[in-house]
């Protein structure tokens, strides 16, 4: 048999092994070999794709960060090779209650929820918004984080909800979550018609990517990248497996839409250059 090319994939959620066991299964029928590693989360995973363990990784946007950041300080590259459809051009928004709130100005002295310390879109990149618009936590404002299974990088969304039921409790000002997640709440009850309202609006950025390690083997890799853009969501096998992992097409990875993460990662030294990691209170 074939050396198969080993994934990384971090398990925020028992479906992940339902997903990987079907792609698994989805690439031997086009007798291609793969198997796939779980990590119990993304540093230990970006750390695995400088050690020879996997030749690629389902990463998260700060997890691509990270792997970008530690291939350029040893003079290795890493490529995004692919996306969901339904990774490109998300946005993020600043959820009060409906009331006399209606501008970033009034929540000053305020308390602000965010996500886990390691959410892009509920933690980071809403702090790098606040802080174009001139507002910094612990100055301007009061940010009340909601950490919940550090090193998921807010994959698993508790954080976002446990800050939505703060703030319809009254204990938060307003709250910060993806907007997919506040149509989710709120199509769930937990908020309310009527009883919310968006104050603020990140711009589009992007999520997940299949990231390849330095080294990887290039025609494997190549011929996983065609394998997977064809997955086809007319095919009854195959989507099942999209609709789990949330997506109906795969696209060509690209990289513009990390901008603002990676400003939002210097400013609130969570990574150094070196893709170190400076965030004291950060665990996983």
């Amino acid at each position: 048999m074939n050396t198969p090319l080993m994934m990384g994939a971090v398990a925020y959620a028992p479906k992940v092994v339902t997903i990987w066991e079907g792609f698994k299964e989805y690439f031997r029928r086009h007798d291609f070999e793969f198997d796939y590693i779980l990590y119990s989360n993304y540093e230990r995973q970006v750390e695995a794709q400088f050690n020879g363990s996997i030749a690629l990784a389902w990463n998260s946007p700060l997890a691509w960060v990270r792997a970008e950041r530690m291939a350029r300080a040893r003079g290795q590259e890493v490529a995004a090779l692919a996306m969901r459809d339904s990774d490109c051009d998300l946005t993020s928004v600043l959820v009060t209650r409906t009331g006399p709130l209606v501008t970033l100005e009034q929540l000053k002295g305020k308390t602000i929820g965010f996500g886990a310390i390691d959410s892009p879109q509920a933690h980071l990149i809403p702090l790098d918004l606040l802080r174009q618009h001139g507002m910094l936590a612990g100055r301007d404002y009061t940010a009340r984080r909601f950490d919940v299974l550090g090193g998921k990088h807010g994959d698993h969304i508790g954080g976002e909800r446990d800050a939505a039921l703060a703030l319809m409790a009254g204990e938060i000002d307003a709250a910060w979550m993806i907007d997919s997640n506040h149509m989710a709440f709120s199509r769930e009850g937990l908020l309310p018609a009527g009883a919310t309202a968006i104050m603020a609006r990140t711009a589009p950025f992007d999520h997940c990517n299949f990231t390849v390690s330095p080294g990887a083997p290039a025609a494997q890799i190549a011929r996983f990248g065609e394998l997977l853009l064809a997955m086809s969501w007319d095919d009854p096998e195959v989507r099942p497996l999209l609709e789990l992992e949330g997506l109906k097409t795969w696209l060509p990875g690209r990289v513009s839409g990390y901008d603002a993460l990676v400003r939002a990662v210097d400013d609130e030294r969570f990574y150094d250059a070196e893709g170190k990691i400076l965030a004291a209170d950060y665990r996983y």
